[in-house]
């Protein structure tokens, strides 16, 4: 299974530091850093507000950080302002990154991950004037002019779980999970919620990847997907980050389900993958900004069903043509969409584990 860093479940990856704590700029930042220049997206030249997106990995592929792309590029379509994209590729590119995007001064500097807490904070403190937002993730401590737009993914999480019980054949469906704690649970508790609230007799399990490597150990995600399989589980949550690949390939030997996170993820295994929790960043990051122009900034917003921040790759438009499993059971889906209505009206609250 492929091990870098932009196969990576971005999310999963944020979350260890609450556990533990295309345009591209030309930037004389070193080596490293992006460098090239592209103005496709145009430019104001009304002299409009303007963004810089700083991503913690190159965009290539990585649909998660494409989509924050996607949200910069809306953003200065719909102020009449410029856009650029800083792509880093490594702790120091990062950092260079940052800093060749403050001292560019744009109206608001926009960074995806954890991996930017602590330059935002410094950052922060030695520019006031300077507006940050970042998304999936926020600083430990709070800053007038940075900004924060984190996700509820126990919300989705739970629609992929009654979407598995209505499915499951045997009754008992399971996770695999990077590490044993209340962050990352929110990927393995609340899918065992929801299947039993489709299917009150359901059984759940849950699988942690652990190890010296939990992000990145596909081998060991899919043995523990297997040790699930092997007991009857015919339905798993993958949420093990590049592992997910490994999870896919034992639900494909056996005949069984899974499903993905962040992205669609249904491409990577056809016929496996049921549906997928989807982040969208590019509301996220187009909506955070527009809150900053208006003067509410310095705010952490978190988006879930109701915001239409979290979703699921059967509930959105295209999902004919998606490749998931779940586009075969319309009925299926229909029972998930009145679910999904009753936690965004607030009859149903979904748990938490991460509050806990």
């Amino acid at each position: 299974m492929p091990r870098t860093r932009t196969r990576r479940s971005r999310s999963l990856r944020l979350a260890a530091v609450a556990t533990g704590s295309v345009l591209l700029a030309a930037a004389a930042t070193g080596c490293n850093a992006a460098a090239k220049d592209d103005a496709a997206g145009g430019g104001s030249k009304g002299g409009g507000a303007s963004f810089t997106l700083v991503t913690p990995d190159p965009v290539g592929q990585n649909e998660f950080l494409k989509l924050a792309v996607d949200g910069v590029k809306a953003a200065a379509k719909t102020h009449d302002g410029t856009q650029k994209v800083y792509q880093s590729s490594d702790s120091a590119s990062q950092q260079q990154n940052v800093q060749a995007a403050v001292d560019a001064a744009p109206d608001v500097v926009v960074l995806v991950g954890f991996e930017f807490a602590d330059l935002v904070a410094q950052q922060a403190e030695a520019h006031p004037k300077q507006q940050f937002l970042m998304v999936d993730a926020c600083t430990t401590k709070t800053y007038a002019n940075v900004s924060c737009a984190v996700f509820r993914e126990h919300e989705g999480v739970y629609l992929a779980g009654a979407e598995a019980g209505l499915l499951s054949g045997s009754g008992k469906v399971g996770a695999v999970v990077v590490l044993d704690t209340g962050q990352f649970r929110r990927y393995s508790d609340p899918f065992a919620a929801g299947a039993k609230e489709a299917a009150s007799k359901t059984s759940a399990s849950t699988r942690f990847v652990g190890g010296q490597s939990p992000f990145d150990d596909s081998a060991r995600a899919k043995e523990q997907a297997s040790s699930l399989l092997a007991k009857g589980t015919d339905q798993v949550m993958a949420a093990a980050a590049a592992g997910n690949y490994g999870v896919f390939e034992a639900a494909e030997a056996k005949g069984a389900y899974a499903y993905g996170v962040d992205v669609n993820q249904c491409t990577s295994a056809p016929g496996t993958v049921v549906d997928n929790v989807i982040k969208k960043t590019d509301v996220a990051v187009q909506e955070g900004i527009g809150q900053v122009l208006d003067g509410k900034g310095g705010k952490t917003v978190s988006y879930g069903l109701k915001e239409g921040g979290i979703s699921l790759t059967g509930l959105e438009d295209g999902v004919e043509s998606s490749k998931c499993v779940i586009a075969e059971h319309e009925d299926v889906l229909k029972k998930v969409e009145a679910l999904r209505d009753r936690i965004v009206s607030g009859e149903l609250t979904v748990d938490d584990p991460a509050a806990k």
